[in-house]
């Protein structure tokens, strides 16, 4: 049986000065070897020693910049002793190297990396013996990787002044519009010994189908590798799903096979609120078949029963770009994933579980990989398969033009081809893509001029990689690219076709301009806002505290970020004269922005067919557009998906210039109930009212016309319409905020203290609009359970806050905002 030992012991990590010796790097490291964690990285190991400062803080980003410029030699030592010592063959084996290395053992050099989205494979068996030997990973500097391979394949266009296009690595570590340069270096996934004899398993491809009677397929196809002593022998393999075997023999000098494994009956995975997320697990066992009592090597996986189509049929306003699974047409609910720290390796089984647990919370049902990070860990794709998130992964390039000779071309078909074989398993895995935004750049972003015919990727996106997933992964769809059409002869980015992203509406627009068009599927739109307060002061140190301080502008990565996020809030409300003020606002303006989109977008289903949120989360303090902030706390928005994202939503939309109501219905069955429609002007006065039944087939959106006592309006600078339906609401006013007349907020407070924090009444005497409790200004770890909340005169909400046990009614007013003013 095979036997995997972990080498996670004894490592320290050196700065090595031979090729240059950086000015910064403190004396302690020019002097002595460091304690290093395995898996880990540079950056975190230096923390850890007190030799760097946390560049999360502050501006330090820039202080510590010289770690990436630098060469690094992590050392352990490690033998052959034991019970394992008498196996066949001995491999090294790496899951992940950050980026460029060079592996020796014993003194020895066993080999070369330069693909941090590979693993490694090592025969050590003559060179690991009894004694302890020490292994060496010396990394080079991936500057100095990407600089070489550049002046060597000549200069190619970049969205990001770093060379990240140049070097197999994460391209998010060389900094983006959202995140800091650390560019990283170490051994940043498991590394073990694996002792194994005769054979070993070394690729197992599990590809499932499921037939309109309900019989699951599952085609299993096996590549073994083979030791001296196995090359003549018959092999034998068994594979067991649900308790239903399979078996097969691999003739001698044989290196692959292929079982197939029927389930009737089979339970079905289905993304989350469609039904449940049966897993089976898959047990492949490898024999010798002259000692079958011998097991030579064992895998096991879960996997999921579903069928997947990607509908991208021609119809009479474009083309579609629909998911079907098991039949059922979807609208995807989505958001798009980051590297959820800048230092990767800190994220760890559980925090992947709290922030997938948070998307699935807010109603996601999609979480799109973005080309710019990495292929995420099991932990990630075992949550998603068991939450019933569907992961769209996209191959790892992004906003750039990408050499496609070599030593880059083998790389990618390697790193492609091991990392579809990994995920596959996974029943969450819905759709492969082949990069983001770069056929996009191709076509407007100035590249032809600066390649002058040199290539960019195109082989890439629209052969090796498709040919890849064809023959590796045929039950799952590809796509070309994010945005893409779907063909060479329309605009990558045409909204009647393909997927789009939209995002001249945040660089150059008022958020009302989604309202202009009907995109067949938003795969990227966003609007920022801030983190949470206390996720800022933690962060900074300004004072004073401004949106245009030292700090703030740092933990600020886009292009004129904070003159669109002031641009946006002009066009709404009075421009805010303090930094408390600014913060509420632009929060609450990121909230109504995304709520403009995707209302709009809901309720033009099946014509569009799915957006997915730029961005779920953060990998760093920063001003972004992501929902939840990189110190995992939730901003309004995330909030405010709960309600765009769940499977009944009403809203006010335009139909031929009539305001109407749409109400959307994603779920399996009818909606059938009673809207109840009021006009009212700011002090609460009723103007007009109207009752309407709500009939809406499953899956499916309905508009229901409105009388003109609704659409006429005496005042709009006072009056506003809103409708109530089953719980839910929709409010739509005529004039933006800044024209409102709003009465001074009046409000009463409860506070209530049990369990593990407090429930807060708030009664409002007056119209209070887009209420928000600020709970991280209560207590540091306080969070609330409801973001933004309108309430009419009379009206009440409660909110749950965890972390904060209670206090002066006072205190928690100064935690409190409004549009109106502080409640």
């Amino acid at each position: 049986m095979k036997v995997s030992t972990p080498v996670t012991r004894g490592w320290t990590v050196s700065l090595d000065t031979s090729r240059h010796s950086p000015a910064q790097a403190p004396d302690a490291l020019l002097q002595a070897e460091i304690p290093a964690v395995v898996p880990g990285c540079v950056h975190t190991d230096l923390l850890t020693a007190g030799l760097i400062p946390d560049p999360f803080l502050d501006r330090n980003e820039t202080h510590v910049a010289w770690v990436g410029h630098a060469d690094w030699t992590y050392h352990t030592t490690v033998s052959n002793r034991g019970e394992h010592s008498g196996h066949e063959r001995t491999d090294l084996v790496f899951d992940g190297l950050d980026t460029v290395a060079e592996i020796r053992l014993g003194g020895r050099t066993l080999g070369r990396t330069r693909n941090m989205h590979r693993s490694y494979r090592f025969n050590v068996t003559d060179v690991l013996g009894t004694v302890d030997a020490l292994l060496e990973v010396a990394f080079t500097s991936a500057y100095q990787e990407a600089e070489t391979v550049r002046h060597a394949l000549g200069p190619r266009p970049n969205a990001y002044p770093e060379p990240f296009n140049f070097v197999r690595k994460m391209a998010s570590s060389f900094g983006w519009d959202w995140g800091p340069t650390l560019v990283t270096a170490g051994i940043w996934r498991h590394v073990r010994i694996e002792h194994w004899t005769t054979a070993r398993l070394a690729e197992v491809r599990p590809g499932v189908t499921v037939d309109d009677d309900g019989t699951g397929h599952a085609k299993i196809h096996i590549v073994v590798e083979r030791a001296p002593s196995g090359m003549e022998r018959t092999l034998h393999a068994t594979v067991t799903i649900g308790g239903f075997e399979s078996h097969v023999d691999l003739a001698p000098g044989s290196t692959t096979a292929t079982l197939d494994v029927e389930v009737p009956n089979v339970e079905l995975w289905w993304p989350r609120g469609y039904g449940a997320q049966r897993l089976y697990t898959c047990i492949v066992h490898l024999q010798d078949a002259l000692a079958p009592a011998d097991l030579l090597d064992r895998w096991e996986r879960r996997i999921g029963f579903r069928a997947i189509e990607l509908d991208t049929s021609a119809d009479a306003l474009g083309s579609s770009f629909t998911l079907v699974v098991n039949g059922v047409r979807l609208f995807v609910r989505g958001v798009n994933w980051i590297p959820d720290d800048a230092l990767i390796t800190r994220v760890d089984t559980a925090r992947y579980r709290r922030r997938l647990e948070q998307a699935a919370a807010a109603g996601v049902d999609l979480v799109r990989v973005w080309g710019g990070g990495i292929y995420e860990s099991e932990d990630f794709y075992d949550a998603c398969d068991e939450l019933g998130l569907m992961v769209w992964q996209d191959f790892l390039f992004a906003c750039a033009a990408y050499p496609e000779e070599e030593p880059l071309l083998s790389e990618v078909e390697a790193e492609a081809r091991e990392n579809v074989v990994r995920l596959m398993p996974h029943a969450s895995l819905i759709l492969w893509n082949g990069n983001n935004e770069n056929l996009w750049g191709a076509r407007d972003w100035g590249w032809e001029r600066e390649l002058a015919g040199a290539s960019w990727g195109e082989n890439y996106y629209l052969d090796l990689l498709p040919r890849i997933v064809a023959d590796a992964d045929p039950t799952r769809p590809y796509w070309a690219g994010s945005p893409w059409s779907g063909s060479r002869d329309v605009h990558p980015n045409d909204p009647r076709h393909g997927t789009t992203h939209s995002w001249d509406v945040w660089n150059r627009l008022d958020y009302t301009s989604y309202l202009d068009d009907v995109p067949r599927f938003v795969a990227e739109f966003g609007w920022q806002a801030p983190p949470a307060y206390t996720t800022v002061r933690r962060a900074l140190s300004d004072d004073p505290l401004q949106p245009d301080s030292a700090g703030m502008l740092h933990h600020q990565k886009a292009e004129d970020g904070n003159g669109k996020l002031d641009r946006g809030l002009m066009a709404h409300f009075h421009a805010p004269t303090d930094f408390d003020t600014w913060h509420y606002l632009t929060q609450l303006n990121q909230a109504r922005a995304i709520a403009t989109g995707v209302e709009h977008w809901r309720a033009n289903w099946p014509t569009c067919a799915g957006v997915v949120l730029w961005q779920l989360n953060d990998c760093w303090p920063v001003t972004s557009w992501s929902a939840i902030d990189g110190n995992e706390r939730e901003k309004p928005l995330y909030h405010e998906l709960k309600r765009l994202y769940a499977d009944q939503l009403l809203t006010f939309q335009r139909r031929d210039g009539q305001l109407v109501l749409a109400a959307i219905n994603q779920s399996s069955q009818p909606w059938s109930g009673s809207a109840v429609l009021r006009r009212l002007d700011a002090a609460g006065y009723v103007h007009a009212q109207h009752s309407a039944p709500v009939r809406v087939a499953a899956r499916s959106v309905a508009y229901i016309s409105l009388p003109h006592t609704l659409t006429t309006v005496g005042d709009p600078r006072r009056e506003f319409v809103v409708a109530d339906a089953d719980g839910l609401r929709a409010l739509h006013f005529l004039v933006p905020d800044r024209q409102f007349d709003y009465p001074p907020a009046e409000v009463t407070i409860k506070i209530t203290s049990g369990g593990n924090g407090a429930r807060v009444t708030i009664t409002a005497q007056t119209l209070v609009r887009d209420l928000l409790l600020q709970a991280d200004r209560l207590h540091h770890e306080a969070r609330a359970d409801r973001g933004l909340v309108t309430l009419l005169p009379g009206e009440h909400v409660e909110i749950n806050v965890s972390g904060w046990y209670g206090g002066d009614v006072e205190m928690l007013r100064r935690a409190l905002r409004c549009v109106n003013e502080r409640p």
